[in-house]
């Protein structure tokens, strides 16, 4: 009698834990990735904010470099966070197409990752 409503307890249990860790994989590929400024963050920089973040056409902040990035990623990540129609959103909807949640969720991560280089 207790091997079946142990049986009884196990099944359920068991569905729920494969169904849990099951759901994490697909959410936390781009957590468990570590993020570098050369590799991730640099290109999506260079496609998304020049020319008007890259000297001597830019007459923005500069975002050229490691240092000017990593200065200023808060600002790029609210900017590019807003909604395509306030004045604020990055980059301007007339001259680059906006961010792919998956590229925010890069700069977002190599924000929490201390923006190794």
């Amino acid at each position: 009698m207790k091997r079946n409503q142990l049986i009884v307890l196990i099944i359920p249990l068991s569905m729920l834990m494969a169904n849990c860790s099951s759901a994490k994989k697909g959410k936390d590929y781009v957590e468990a990735k570590k993020i570098s400024y050369t590799a991730d963050v640099k290109p999506i920089i260079t496609n998304s904010c020049t020319p008007c973040h890259m000297p001597p056409q830019g007459r923005k902040e500069p975002f050229e470099n490691y240092e000017q990035v990593k200065e200023h990623i808060a600002a790029i990540i609210a900017r590019v966070k807003l909604p395509q129609d306030d004045r604020k959103f990055m980059p301007p909807v007339n001259k680059k197409p906006a961010l792919t949640n998956e590229q925010v969720a890069i700069l977002v991560q190599w924000q929490q990752q201390n923006m190794p280089q």
